[in-house]
Parts: C-alpha cells; structure tokens; sequence
C-alpha cells in the first residue's frame, strides 16, 4: 500500500483518535507501584555485585589482592580485569577516520582514568556482604598514581599527562569544514562580535539509576540479560558481539525504565560484565547502582567550549560566522557516540531558525579524567542553541535593535521552507518567525517593557529571555546522515489483530516515560477503526518486539508512529478482504469505523469486527490466502526539523544574586500532534531539565582531578519549588517528508531553555552590562556579573 493511502488512513482518522488529549494508559501501573524496575525482579540463587572503584582520576593499577577477602570462591567472588582480559574493550561506532580510538576495558585491567573507572566486581549472595567484601577489597588495591588531566586547557599543555601513551596526545579528533565564503562575509562586515562560552557540564539524573540482571542457563544455553536500557535490540547484539555468543542465545529485556533521557542509550561496561559473570558462575547475577555510584561513574554530558566569531552589519543582519567547538570527552571517547557527541552535533546545528549564509565549524575533542561524555537529551544542540541566542541578544543590545526585531531580521520564513541550511540540514517545514510572534503576544512584549523600565526605577531587576530553536528529529539514516555521524537505521513494528478482534502492536522503540503505549495505541486505533482500548501495545523484550535500534534522538513517534501506521493500513486492507466476502461486497466499498465494518451508504449492511477476525482465522470459506491478520513494517525517513520559542521571564535580587523564574511561555510545533497532552508534558520536562542547566546543575572537578559533586547536596537539581507554571502553547506544520506530517519533539524544551534563562538573566541586568559566559548562572556568578564581587570570569 502506498504512502499516500497511509497518509490519508491517518488524516481522515483523525478526529477520533490521533490529536484527541487522551490520557495515558501506561500511568496507572506507575502510580499505583505496580510497576517493575530492574530493581524490582529476584530470580531463585540470585547474587549480588557491587563495584570496587577507583579513587584516584588518573593511576596505573599494580595489584588488586584479592586473599584479603575471607570466603573467596566459596561465598565470595571477584572478577578483575584481568578476569575478563579475553572480552574485547568496547570502542566507539562513529565512521570517521581521523577519530582516535580510545578502547576501554569493561573493567580496567592497566590504567584507570577517572575516580569512578571499574577495578573489580565482587558478588555474594546479598548486597550488604557484597558491599562489605568491596570495602575490603578496595583498601587492598595498589595504584601508582599519575598526574592528572583535569581540564580541556590541562589536556594540550605542554608535558601533559597522557591518558593513552599509544596516541601521544589527549586531542583526539580536530577537524575544520568551510561552509559558504566566510571571507568575503567578514570582509562586508560594519562589526565583528566574539565571545568564549563554557557550557557546563551535567548529566541526565534519572529516577531510575542504571541497573542490570543476568541469567544463564546452562541447559538451554540461553543467557536473559535485564537491563534498564532504551536499545534492547542494539544491547543485545553488542552483548552477543563481546561474549563471543550467537545473537540468538541472547535475550535482552528492558523492563519499565524510569527515565533515560539519551544516558542509558550507551552500552555501558557493566551491561557486559555482568552478563560475563552470571556465565561464569552459572547463577543470576544483579547489579543495582546506587546514587552516589552514579553520580560518580554514570555518563554525563553538555560539557564544551566554543568560541564565535560573528560577523553582522549595522543593521543586524548575520552574515557569517566563525566557530570552535571543542568537547571534553571525559576519561574515554565513549563507546557509543564518541567524544564527538557534544561538538559535533553543536556545529552542525549552529544555524538554527537563521539565514546564515557562510560558516566555519571547527570541531575538536579532548580526554581528561572525568567520567566520559555520552548522550544525554538535546545533545550537542543545547550549548549551539545556547551561544547562539545568547550572541543575538548581545549584538542588538549592542546595536541598538530590539531582540525581537533582530531575529525578525534574520529568521527564516515558512513560504522559503524547505530550505538547507549551510551546514547541509534540510528543514522540511516550519513556523520559526510564527512561533516568535505568538510567544511575544502571549507574554506582551510591549507592556512587559514598560513595566521593566518602572520597576528599575524602583531597583528591581526583571528580564525577559527569547530562545528560539530547530530540533532535528526523525532519527534514521538520512538525519544522522545529515548531523554529520551516519548511522543505518533499523525499525519495524508489528500489528496483529487476533480472532477476537483485539490487536496487539510490537514496537522496536521502547519506553521509558514518553507515553508511547498511548500514542502507539491511537495510531493504531485510527488506522483500524477500533476503539483504544483494544489494543495492546508491547515493547522492550527480544523475544516478543521486532529488531530495531530503540529510543532516542526524538525519533519514536516519527519512525515508531509510521511503523505502527503502515502495518495497521496493510492488516485494515487484509480485513476488508475477508469482511468483502462475508458481506458479498468490493473492498473499496467498506468502512471500518468503531469496530464495526459497514457498507457505505448502507450501515445495515454490517459485520463487527470480531466477527470478520474469527471468519479470517477459521471460516475457509471467507478468508483470504493469507489469514492471520498480521504485519510488520520498516520505516527510514527523511529527516525531519521541529521548532518552537521558549520565552522567560525572570527577576534578580541585587543583594543576592538569586535568580526567580516568573514565567515560561513555550510554543512547540511538532507539525502533526497526535495526542497533545503528552507533547505539553513532554515540553514541560524537558524545559525543567533546561532549567536545571541554566540554574543549578553542574558536575564540579577539582584541579586534583577529583570530582566534587558526589552527592544531591552538591549536585543540585531543580525541585517545584524553583520552577513556575509552564504554558505550551502549539503550531503545528505538518512535514511533508514523514508519513502523516509527523514530528520528534521530546528534546526542544532542553534545548531551549538555557539560553532563554541566561537571556532573561542578562536582560535584567543590562544596567550592569552583564555578558553570560557560563552556565549554571549561580548566586556567586550572578553577583561577579554584576560587579558586586571579583570578576565575571572568576
């Protein structure tokens, strides 16, 4: 069936299902406490493991003596390094060739590169004796220990430790690209502005901290790993790969998941330890990480520094930048994405909702002794989005022009759309100067100035932020493609409706919050003419969901959704067939609407559903050559671009430097909404994350190279308290790339959020003539912008 006719299944649907604010049909089992984490399962004989951890970012390891421990083989076991010395190290999967590979053991077994990096693993039948034999164990490791790298700037001083002797430098990727002709644009320049931004570094947090159960069993040599993991499929053949084991021996299930958010996308060490072990010992084996573990040992994110330059005229038109973007990638070029994650997906998503004409994007990556750099929601796209909007404020406030009028100037307009952008992404539809116009009406702009300018006169500080932005969704082969860090994309779903006339659909995307039983289940019921209740969706098992690459990169409801809708439309014409036979009418002729399929014109004339699935299974008379009422589809899509403009308002204590968060308009436009309560929630979280970003959040090394915020007393997260009511508000411009006009939209919030927080925060200060070069904008920082103590850059 062609893409046209699934187009059109999902348009004429719509006013039943897809675009209804349905509730989610997932959420009862998650308020209630019925639902089951990682954490959650015991298996009969099950162990216990608990990491031995280095305390040092940066040592070679002597010996790990193992006698101390009482009980060793018998109620106690260690695995080292060495142990697991035939296991290959996991590398990264990014096709360049001038990347520099840095490999990591799953446990290290010469070097260990930051506090946190694996020494050993104990197991016992319980945690607490597990816990205590890794105490003990832990004081009887030796360490020579080495200079540490604790920052970019450490990592390419001259006679810099080096964390891989083999490569003979800490810098392992630098690459320029010219797009357009930045010399003639800096040539007709009136002004060139720069700047030298550090994006903080901070991490995805989840409620669910990472977990994993193995299981062998001998006899039918068949190993079931469980892990809190968004690519079951992808874990799964990763784990197969490094044990040496046929893929289909391998089942990997990832129960519910409490949150991922890009972090547990990664195959992380332990996902592959584990599972060695529990084959050595031939029982279960169950790792739980506790909090401070993860705040030690777990991936984080965001960390780089970039430095523009921007070339305008006096009017405040762009006409060309140039840009270095160089990512801290942490103890090791981590396995999945590479130390590439942050800088490279920044430069290419520089642009934004601007026409930029010529752009040079430089893109470096360093080691240092930290936990490595891995994906973690608007990677790469949160610090673009955040210098970039930053810089279009400073350079109207500089010039003169309001920051509304300025990016009027310079935004692209929906009649010039589709349009590829400088860097080669095509944006396929959008509302970008629509999306700033309603976020300027809804908070409005104009009685908000006038009331800032009063209240200065009274010494209170009050600014407005503008963050608009593009997010690139539809992650497949062409959008990776496009970010510059191709990768194939596999995806398939299953519809299946049984003899009864229920449907159950297998997706390869799995869930970890993002309401996808729901959104699946009213792409279904539209395509079938069912109600929502009738249908099931299954996901995050091997066994039982198609082979698919998971969830991440706002790709689910782009590539899901049309997996969901083209196997639905070819089951929908498999039943009309037999339903044609029954009714003694054509195909054409019928109408599936409320379980119940009709004649046109002729609703008499009628059959439930239920009824014509029973005869497609059982009745040789009227069922068709093929009578299971199945199939699965694939989908790769084009890339697809969805936008919005989050707006803050927000006030300073001068005496303080506390920042208060007033109001946060969002305008979101995902082109076709199919439920719209979850793409306000969705909105709404990732905002609060940004949030966290712009204010709080920010893991801290000190120049020992040892981490110092180890725990939520230093690590700060945003709490209700800190975060006002968040309106969202839609546009929706249908792509014309994808089927059904469908966008990605979790990630937009996050990536807009910071810039319009600092904005907000500079705005307020503009007497002071505050420039934001950091995030997070603490008391201590905000206080150095004002000149009230040291300096800004202190």
């Amino acid at each position: 069936m062609s893409e046209t006719i699934i187009e059109s299944h999902l348009a004429i649907r719509k006013d039943k299902w897809i675009g209804k604010p349905t509730k989610r049909v997932e959420d009862p089992r998650y308020l209630t406490g019925t639902a089951r984490y990682v954490a959650d399962l015991e298996l009969p004989r099950m162990l216990h493991a608990v990491y031995v951890r280095s305390p040092h970012p940066h040592a070679r390891i002597l010996s790990v003596d193992t006698s101390v421990l009482p009980g060793l083989g018998k109620s106690v076991w260690v695995f080292t390094g060495q142990d697991l010395r035939d296991v290959p190290p996991l590398i990264d999967h990014v096709a360049l060739d001038n990347l520099l590979r840095t490999p990591q053991n799953v446990i290290a077994i010469d070097k260990v590169r930051f506090v946190g990096d694996a020494v050993a693993v104990v197991v016992a039948g319980d945690r607490y004796a597990a816990e205590d034999a890794a105490e003990q164990l832990s004081a009887a490791v030796e360490y020579e220990v080495l200079p540490p790298v604790p920052s970019v700037e450490a990592a390419n001083a001259p006679g810099a430790a080096l964390l891989f002797d083999d490569l003979g430098t800490n810098e392992i990727y630098r690459q320029t690209e010219k797009h357009g002709d930045t010399e003639k644009a800096f040539a007709a320049a009136d002004r060139v502005f720069t700047t030298r931004f550090h994006h903080n570094r901070y991490g995805a947090a989840p409620m669910e901290t990472r977990g994993v159960l193995a299981n062998y069993e001998r006899s039918e040599q068949q190993l079931t790993v469980w892990s809190s993991t968004q690519m079951p499929h992808f874990l799964r053949s990763v784990i197969a790969g490094q044990l040496g084991l046929p893929e289909h021996r391998v089942r990997v299930i990832a129960p519910e998941v409490g949150g991922g958010f890009g972090q547990k996308m990664c195959t992380s060490p332990e996902e592959i330890a584990i599972p060695f072990i529990a084959l050595q010992l031939g029982r279960p084996v169950k790792w739980i990480e506790d909090r401070h573990e993860h705040l030690l040992a777990a991936t984080q994110a965001k960390e780089e520094f970039i430095n523009l330059e921007v070339a305008v005229s006096n009017e405040g038109k762009l006409l060309g930048v140039r840009g270095e973007f160089i990512g801290d990638g942490g103890g090791y070029s981590f396995n999945t994405e590479s130390a590439l994650i942050e800088p490279a997906l920044a430069a290419k998503s520089f642009p934004g909702p601007y026409r930029i004409e010529a752009f040079d994007e430089e893109v470096a990556a360093s080691l240092t002794n930290k936990s490595p750099v891995a994906a973690y929601r608007g990677v790469g796209w949160t610090a673009a989005n955040t210098v970039r909007e930053i810089m279009i404020d400073e350079i109207a406030r500089e010039l003169g022009i309001d920051p509304v009028e300025i990016r009027r100037r310079n935004m692209l307009r929906s009649d010039e759309l589709p349009y590829r952008s400088v860097t080669g992404q095509l944006y396929d539809s959008g509302s970008y100067l629509e999306s700033l116009e309603l976020a300027m009406k809804t908070v409005d702009y104009d009685a908000f100035r006038t009331m800032q300018e009063r209240l200065r006169e009274q010494g209170r500080y009050l600014g407005l932020g503008i963050s608009s932005y593009v997010e690139q969704t539809a992650w497949g082969s062409d959008s990776s493609a496009q970010a510059g860090t191709p990768l194939p994309s596999h995806d398939n779903s299953t519809v299946t409706v049984d003899p009864s006339g229920t449907v159950t659909v297998a997706v390869s995307t799995s869930c970890h919050g993002q309401g996808h039983e729901t959104s699946y289940a009213q792409i279904a019921a539209d395509g079938l003419g069912v109600d929502m209740a009738d249908v099931k969706v299954v996901f995050g098992d091997t066994l039982t969901s198609p082979y698919g690459l998971g969830t991440y990169a706002s790709r689910s409801a782009v590539i899901g959704g049309a997996t969901v809708a083209r196997a639905s439309a070819d089951v929908r014409e498999q039943i009309l067939k037999v339903a044609a036979n029954m009714l003694e009418a054509n195909p054409d002729d019928l109408v599936i609407e409320d379980g119940t399929i009709s004649v046109a014109g002729t609703p008499s004339v009628s059959k439930t559903l239920a009824e014509v699935a029973y005869a497609a299974y059982w009745d040789s008379e009227v069922r068709s050559d093929e009578p299971m009422l199945t199939s699965t589809r694939f989908y790769d899509p084009p890339a697809t671009y969805a936008n919005g403009c989050v707006v803050v308002l927000a006030e300073v204590d001068a005496d303080t430097g506390v920042v208060t968060l007033d109001r946060i308009v969002a305008i979101e436009d995902c082109g076709t909404v199919i439920n719209p309560m979850i793409v306000e929630a969705q909105v709404q979280g990732a905002i609060v994350q940004g949030i966290g970003g712009a204010l709080f959040e920010q893991f801290v090394y000190g120049d020992d190279g040892q981490p110092l915020t180890t725990t939520y007393m230093d690590y700060l997260i945003p709490t209700s308290t800190d975060v006002p009511p968040i309106e969202v508000l839609s546009l929706e411009s249908p792509s014309p790339f994808s089927i059904g006009g469908i966008k990605g939209m979790g990630e937009g919030g996050q990536i807009a959020a910071p810039a319009a927080v600092a904005n907000a925060v500079a705005d307020a200060l503009a007497p002071f003539g505050a420039r934001v070069r950091k995030l997070p904008l603490a008391p201590d920082y905000v206080l150095r912008l004002m000149g009230k103590i040291g300096s800004p850059n202190g």
